[in-house]
């Protein structure tokens, strides 16, 4: 038996009107019919067991059966800090870090940052965190955030037990992932960060970390650091 098509909504009562892009793509890309189940999530951590009574126009109505506590959101109190990326590449980091379990991911600009971002690209990247919660089953869409400074995003990120800076230019093997479940998690751009911007993240109380002995594309070590923190922070075993 097939999953029930996911969907996230605004707000969850005894009838539930599904709208904007969700119904789009419930009836015109999926084709939901009448009596077809789905499940509605509201970002509340909670799954809604919900029947497809109605359609209209401009909206899919459907009926709550039921609900029920996710069993897929990860315990961890993860933010990813990264820098812009070119292309698609940022999308590609915040799809992969909404399924190891992330539930922040912020995007900054840095001294060597060279792509361009908007809020169109932030509402982009918003849509891309929704596709990948409901991929994976998860019953929230981490946030996107978007900072204009490293620095901004530094001193968002300061309130976690564990900040980690990774900086290609450290010795092989310094520093380290304590277990922990709070963590902040920095990693560059392209261009990676400069001897100013890590004295800039000790200031605020990161410590640097090595990512071994090969230079990793800015989008691999992204995905490389959260995956290891979130093993250590016991969200992988």
């Amino acid at each position: 038996m097939s999953t029930p098509r996911r969907f996230f909504v605004e707000n969850i009562a005894e009838e539930v009107a599904l709208t904007g892009d969700e119904f789009r793509h419930a009836k015109n890309v999926l084709r939901m019919r009448e009596g077809e189940e789905a499940t509605l999530l509201d970002g509340s951590g909670k799954e809604f067991s919900a029947i497809l009574v109605r359609s209209e126009k401009n909206a899919l109505f459907f009926h709550v059966v039921g609900e029920k506590p996710s069993d897929r959101e990860p315990k961890a109190d993860v933010l990813l800090l990264v820098g812009a990326l070119k292309g698609d590449k940022t999308e590609l980091v915040v799809q992969k870090a909404v399924e190891l379990g992330a539930n922040k991911i912020g995007v900054f600009f840095s001294r060597y940052s060279s792509a361009y971002l908007n809020e169109n690209k932030l509402e982009r990247l918003s849509r891309v965190s929704k596709e990948a919660a409901k991929q994976c089953l998860r019953a929230r869409a981490p946030e996107v955030l978007l900072f204009s400074t490293l620095e901004e995003a530094l001193s968002f990120g300061e309130t976690y037990e564990h900040k980690l800076f990774a900086c290609e230019f450290l010795p092989q093997g310094e520093g380290g992932i304590p277990a922990g479940n709070s963590y902040c998690l920095v990693v560059g751009s392209e261009g990676g960060f400069t001897e100013e911007e890590f004295a800039l993240a000790k200031g605020k109380g990161y410590a640097g970390v090595s990512l071994g002995k090969r230079i990793l594309r800015a989008e691999t070590a992204a995905i490389a650091l959260l995956s290891v923190a979130m093993y250590r922070a016991g969200e992988l075993q």
